[in-house]
């Protein structure tokens, strides 16, 4: 290839469209952390959080209504910086053997679009703190009972093996958040004349973003450690679905997701999918939520 400026776009225009291809091979499972994530487009580098302390209800209207008010807690969520670069050597593009890098920049796709998924993972495994100022899954949330006493409520079954967690996703609001400052793009450096090209010699490629994963509503979520089987899974159902906001007031929880590692695959599919149990009887969890497998899980 000649060395111009106008063949080297076309090369950044064949690089991208192999990076898209990437991204598109990935198809609906790019989006599996929109599952248990409030997806954000963040406006400013910190975005900060004034989540309701409990899920509004519908109250018969007596008198003056009562304005559920958003409290501006300290919480807040930075956007952090990620990129993937490769250089394609010059010499590479002068003997028209830049071809060998194709599957490079497909592989920056698919990576890109995964980003979301593992990113939300991670910092759901790291039990980020949340805006009560405990850790998303934690013995001691702060609730009032009946009489207005401050009691500690717990979404954490604990155990010490994998986790696994049933959620309910039928909200607006979901247990974790996504937050976008910058999306993801495919950019490059490809001008003959620049610093870069000219101190190393190579076209340079690459996709960067701004975003960042972070706690939402603990209520709406319970970590399991303990074995995934039938009594385990029935405990931790029961332990969502009880939960209860500020006075002992029901917030109708239903559990809608269960969402496990790899490894817990065929544990979860037997107590989820399977019309009998082990002893041949009923199984009366068949189809009681969906099952999310999320490979990005750890598994042990």
């Amino acid at each position: 290839m000649d060395l111009t400026n106008a063949n080297l776009q076309v090369l950044f225009r064949g690089y991208n469209a192999t990076f898209q291809q990437g991204w598109d091979s990935v198809g609906d499972t790019g989006s599996m952390h929109e599952l248990f994530c409030t997806v954000v487009n963040s406006t400013t580098s910190v975005e900060v959080y004034p989540w309701l302390k409990e899920l509004p209800r519908m109250r018969e209207w007596l008198g003056d209504r009562v304005i559920h008010g958003l409290e501006g807690a300290d919480f807040s969520i930075k956007n952090l910086p990620f990129e993937l670069t490769a250089g394609v050597p010059r010499d590479k593009v002068e003997d028209d053997t830049y071809g060998l890098y194709n599957p490079i920049y497909k592989e920056f796709g698919r990576q890109s679009r995964e980003h979301p998924n593992e990113l939300a993972v991670q910092v759901l495994e790291q039990n980020p703190v949340c805006y009560d100022g405990q850790s998303l899954f934690d013995t001691d949330h702060p609730v009032l009972d009946e009489k207005g006493n401050e009691v500690s409520v717990s979404n954490d079954m604990g155990g010490e093996g994998p986790a696994w967690y049933v959620m309910d996703l039928s909200r607006a609001i979901k247990p974790m958040i996504f937050q976008k400052r910058r999306d993801y793009s495919f950019r490059a450096i490809t001008n003959l004349d620049d610093a870069q090209i000219f101190l190393t010699d190579r076209f340079m490629m690459g996709v960067d973003a701004r975003v960042n994963a972070g706690a939402g509503l603990w209520q709406l979520v319970v970590r399991s450690n303990q074995p995934f089987n039938a009594e385990n899974y029935e405990l931790a159902r029961k332990r969502l679905q009880n939960l209860k906001g500020d006075h002992g007031k029901p917030l109708g929880l239903r559990h809608t997701h269960t969402m496990v590692p790899s490894n817990l695959e065929g544990a979860a599919l037997r107590v989820l999918n399977n019309a009998m149990n082990a002893a041949g009887a009923t199984n009366e969890w068949a189809g009681t939520s969906t099952l999310i497998m999320n490979h990005w899980l750890k598994g042990a």
